[in-house]
């Protein structure tokens, strides 16, 4: 009698459609009862010893959880509505970026099973998006978009397993920033609806489209001194405060006006702290743009406001602990990335390297030992300015013969008291 759960081997029989007549495949079926479900499965042999261990390993995958009944159904256009629906049941503010990664990823992959995607097929898509050419940035971040496809089907059971993606090593990371002339000349040709909104990232470093421009009023506290966001508003998800410095509070003031001014026109009560005519601000792409090439630095974006605050707080001199709070920077190593050292920081290091050079290099003053300070009358050990006045470099030269040495110890360490050694002007 077979053991229950042993599962079973059988050959399925069909009917001939030209004589009608009933037939036995001449290839072995595997039968085996999971969760209360009958599966079958294909053994693809003639030989029953064969088929029996084929039955043996699928059984074990089973006892060990590795089965997935569904797993060669399950196509990538499965697992990308895994991962879009996972990004807007959470509220992901990068949604938008995700489904531009799965259209890249469903032109190559479409109608692809689960299974045949390799980890030589993940290769083939790298060489087709460079080709194109995409930035190895960018082809990185359609990367991992593929494997939380892969992590999400594993959780529900759709994918046996995942296949190793390699990243690719990035080397096009920005490096732009805003010194204050430049942004003032951006700032001139900007609309007015748009000068405050970056006025306050020169001055936050803050995400202009998704912490800037959704502010509202309840968001100011003009008593306190600050500009607030709030818990999930932010790309960590944790809040964040900045203190209303004399700048900043000046332009969220002329924006009160501003506003107050629309609302009286209007009727309408305003929310939103930078908005067009009263309502939220959506796009400022191709004014950005305009304003950015009549200033003539064509290549610069809105998130150079992050380095440029980041850089300003430590010209500044402000704690890093401190500047990473302000600008919202969880880890110190992301901290890094936007710490950038600009030419005029690099000049300014240089000019006070040379300052240490030119001291070492001066001429070193002459020490005068005790008791020929005393002999001059000093008895605190030093030369008083009219004795040092009088001493021409005859006497100067006697001291360097009989023994007058630079400013160190008879071991080759600087005194330690100050009666020990006296210094003497060479003027």
């Amino acid at each position: 009698m077979r053991e229950r759960g042993s599962g079973s081997l059988f050959r399925e029989k069909y009917r001939d459609k030209k004589t009608g007549r009933l037939k036995v495949c001449r290839t072995w079926t595997m039968k085996l009862w999971v969760g209360g479900k009958a599966l079958k499965r294909p053994s693809e042999t003639t030989s029953r010893a064969v088929a029996n261990k084929k039955l043996e390993q699928w059984k074990a995958e089973v006892r060990q959880g590795i089965y997935v009944p569904d797993a060669d159904q399950t196509r990538f256009d499965d697992l990308a509505s895994l991962l879009l629906d996972e990004y807007r049941a959470n509220g992901r503010k990068s949604l938008d970026r995700m489904e531009d990664a799965v259209n890249h990823l469903r032109e190559f992959f479409a109608g692809c099973r689960a299974q045949a995607i390799s980890t030589e097929r993940t290769l083939a898509y790298v060489r087709h998006r460079q080709e194109h050419p995409a930035a190895n940035a960018t082809i990185n971040r359609e990367l991992a978009a593929l494997k939380r496809m892969f992590r999400l089907g594993e959780k529900v059971g759709r994918v046996v397993r995942r296949p190793y993606i390699d990243m690719l090593q990035e080397h096009n990371a920005r490096t732009g920033f805003f010194e204050r002339s430049e942004f003032d000349a951006v700032l001139a040709h900007l609309p007015d609806d748009l000068r405050a909104v970056f006025e306050v990232a020169y001055d936050t470093g803050w995400r202009v489209k998704s912490e800037i421009l959704p502010r509202r009023w309840v968001h100011v506290d003009f008593r306190s001194g600050w500009l607030r966001l709030e818990p999930g508003e932010t790309k960590n998800g944790e809040g964040r405060q900045f203190p209303l410095t004399p700048d900043l509070r000046a332009v969220l003031e002329r924006q009160r006006e501003r506003t107050t001014a629309e609302e009286k026109t209007t009727g309408a009560i305003i929310p939103w702290i930078f908005h067009r005519s009263g309502k939220p601000i959506k796009s400022f792409r191709r004014a950005w743009v305009t304003a950015c090439t009549k200033a003539g630095i064509p290549e610069r974006i809105p998130h150079d406001f992050r380095r440029t605050a980041v850089r300003n707080l430590e010209r500044a001199g402000v704690p890093r602990s401190t500047a990473m709070k302000m600008v919202g920077h969880r880890t110190e190593s992301i901290y890094r990335r936007y710490a950038i050292v600009d030419e005029a920081m690099l000049k300014e290091g240089a000019a006070k390297l040379q300052i240490l050079h030119d001291t070492q290099q001066s001429p070193a003053s002459n020490v005068v030992r005790l008791a020929d300070a005393k002999r001059l009358g000093s008895s605190s050990g030093r030369v008083a300015r009219p004795k040092r006045e009088k001493i021409g470099p005859a006497t100067r030269g006697k001291w360097s013969k009989s023994g007058g040495k630079n400013m160190v110890g008879r071991d080759g360490i600087e005194p330690p008291t100050p009666g020990f050694s006296v210094l003497c002007s060479t003027n």
